[in-house]
């Protein structure tokens, strides 16, 4: 089975340099190698078939079978590594608390540690007749939620 420790280590190869970042690479039982990169731009479908050829170059077909995919993160998909959250950093998300709540907001910071939110709710302020809507910032850790996602407006 190709280890997917060294499929790692060429992807960041062949990162150096670029402003690409590595989301996950995984392979399987039948060695289908399955590698995803992002960029905050987008991704470019040549650097894709580039960094597809450069993985081909280190191993031999006659030694080991493989069968290679190489592809962005997704759109929508949720978040799987913190370039994520701070390429996101001022936009829309929506995300699954571990106890099943779904909110939306501008993620507004991350780091290593957590990532904050900043989502509107109403509240009954003091001298106002009718509760007002406020922006308030949530504060999570990566274990407190159980997948961050953009939320994509074609409006």
């Amino acid at each position: 089975m190709i280890d997917k420790n060294k499929v790692k280590d060429l992807v960041e190869q062949w990162l150096e340099g670029k402003e690409y970042f590595l989301v996950d690479a995984s392979v399987d039982e039948q060695n289908k190698i399955t590698v995803e990169i992002d960029h905050k731009d987008g991704v470019w479908i040549e650097d894709c078939c580039e960094l597809s050829k450069f993985i081909e170059e280190h191993f031999d077909r006659d030694v080991e079978d493989f069968e290679l995919e190489v592809g962005s993160a997704g759109i929508g998909q949720p978040f799987k590594v913190l370039q994520q959250y701070i390429n996101s950093i001022g936009y829309e998300v929506e995300l699954l608390t571990t106890e099943g709540k779904k909110m939306k907001g501008a993620l507004t910071s991350a780091d290593e540690n957590g990532f904050v939110v900043t989502i509107e709710e109403k509240q009954k302020l003091e001298g106002k007749k009718r509760p007002q809507i406020v922006e308030v910032d949530m504060n999570f850790g990566y274990a407190d939620v159980k997948w961050v996602k953009n939320i994509i407006d074609f409006k």
